[in-house]
C-alpha cells in the first residue's frame, strides 16, 4: 500500500504567515503540521510515499528530503497549480500503478494516527473508505449523506444546504477502481476535479464506497484559530522536560519543556508550554498552550496560548494571546506620545486593536 500526500496549495487563509512559508511547515508545538501527518503514514507501515508539490515545492523538499528521516521513502510529483484533489491523483497515476492507496491532505491533522483504520481497509478492502466528522458548519468541506443503514448514498462539495453534518476528514483510502472514476469526471464550478465527484461517481456505478465516522479529534489547520487549536491539543500531552538552562529567579510549573540551550532567566513558565532551544526568555511570563519555536527573544512580556515561530522578538509589550507570530518577527512596544500604533502589515494581515 502507498500513500499519495498533498503538500500543494497557497495557504490563503493562514497569510500573511504563507506569503513566506508553506502552510503545511507551520509548526504545532514546534513541529511542522506535514511531519504528524508522516509520522502517522510511518506508524501505518506504509513506506513508499508520493508527495504533491506546487510553488513551496523547494521548502517542502528541503524540510522532509528524501523521507529517510520518518522511515519513508518520498516520491515529489510536481502539480502546476491546485487543481483539485482527483487531478493530485490523475497526475499520480504512474507512482501510484495498481497498488491501494491512502491519500492524506498535508495540513491535517488526526489524533492517534491512521494504522487502525488502514488495518481495517486492507482487511476488507472496499473500493473507497472514506473518514467523517461531524463539525457545525459543514459548508466549508465535502459533505456526505448516509442512509437509514449508514450506506454512503451522496456527496457534496461545499454545498450551499448541506444534508448532513459529516464533513470529509483530508484522509481517503482507496483501490486502483478510483483511477477510471478520476478520468471520468469534468472540472466543479471552482475549476478543480473534486474527489468529491470522483467518489460519488464510484457510488452511482454501484462500488463499495464505505465511511468510518471518527469520534477522536480531527482539524483542518487551514486557519489561525484551528492553529492555535491543535497546538492546544499537542501540548496537552507533553512530558515535562527541561534540558535547557533555567535560573533559580525562575519558575516553571507542570509540563513544561525547555528544549537544550535555551535560557530562561526571571521568568515564570506555566505549561504545558514548549519553549525551542536557543530561544531567551527574561523577566516575562509565557502561560498554558503556548508554543515558541528556536531562537526566538521573549523580554518583559506576558504570552499565552499562542505560537511564536522561530528567530523572533518580543520586547516590552505587555501581554499578547490567542496569537500567531512569524519567523523572523520584532514586536516592540509604540513611543509614548503621541500614543498612537504603528504597524507595517503584510496583505491579508488581521490586528485587534484596544484603544
Amino acid at each position: 500500500m502507498k500513500a499519495l500526500v498533498l503538500s500543494g496549495g497557497s495557504g490563503t487563509r493562514l497569510r500573511p504567515i504563507t506569503h513566506t512559508s508553506a502552510k503545511q511547515l507551520v509548526p504545532v508545538a514546534n513541529k511542522p503540521v506535514l511531519f504528524y501527518g508522516l509520522e502517522s503514514l510511518a506508524d501505518a507501515g506504509i513506506t513508499e510515499v508520493g508527495m504533491i508539490v506546487g510553488e513551496t515545492a523547494a521548502e517542502i523538499e528541503e524540510a522532509v528530503g528524501d523521507g529517510s528521516k520518518f522511515g519513508l521513502d518520498v516520491t515529489y510529483i510536481p502539480q502546476e497549480r491546485p487543481l483539485g484533489l482527483a487531478h493530485a491523483v490523475l497526475i499520480a497515476r504512474e507512482f501510484l500503478g495498481d497498488d491501494d492507496f491512502v491519500m492524506y491532505l498535508g495540513d491535517n491533522f488526526v489524533v492517534g494516527g491512521i494504522r487502525t483504520l488502514v488495518e481495517e481497509f486492507r482487511a476488507t478492502r472496499p473500493d473507497a473508505q472514506i473518514l467523517l466528522t461531524r463539525v457545525p458548519d459543514p459548508r466549508a468541506f465535502g459533505v456526505a449523506e448516509l442512509d437509514a443503514d449508514g450506506q454512503v448514498i451522496g456527496l457534496e462539495e461545499k454545498p450551499e444546504h448541506p444534508k448532513s453534518d459529516l464533513a470529509l476528514v483530508g484522509v481517503y483510502l482507496f483501490t486502483p477502481a478510483i483511477h477510471q472514476a478520476v478520468r471520468a469526471i469534468r472540472p466543479s464550478w471552482r475549476g478543480e476535479l473534486e474527489i468529491t465527484h470522483a467518489i460519488q461517481r464510484l457510488i452511482d456505478d454501484r462500488a463499495d464506497v464505505r465511511s468510518t465516522v471518527i469520534k477522536g479529534y480531527w482539524k483542518d489547520t487551514g486557519n489561525v484559530g484551528d492553529m492555535l487549536e491543535v497546538n492546544r491539543t499537542v501540548l496537552e500531552g507533553v512530558q515535562r522536560r527541561i534540558d535547557g538552562d533555567v535560573d533559580e529567579a525562575s519558575e516553571t510549573v507542570g509540563r513544561v519543556v525547555v528544549e537544550e540551550g535555551a535560557r530562561i532567566a526571571g521568568s515564570r513558565i506555566v505549561g504545558p508550554a514548549v519553549i525551542g532551544a536557543g530561544t531567551v526568555v527574561t523577566g516575562s511570563y509565557v502561560g498554558p498552550f503556548t508554543s515558541i519555536a528556536e531562537n526566538c527573544r521573549i523580554t518583559d512580556s506576558e504570552l499565552e496560548f499562542s505560537i511564536v515561530l522561530r528567530d523572533s522578538s518580543i520586547a516590552g509589550v505587555g501581554r499578547i494571546e490567542s496569537s500567531l507570530i512569524g519567523r523572523h518577527v520584532e514586536v516592540t512596544p509604540a513611543a509614548g506620545v503621541p500614543s498612537a500604533h504603528r504597524l507595517v502589515l503584510g496583505d491579508h494581515s488581521k490586528v485587534q486593536i484596544r484603544s
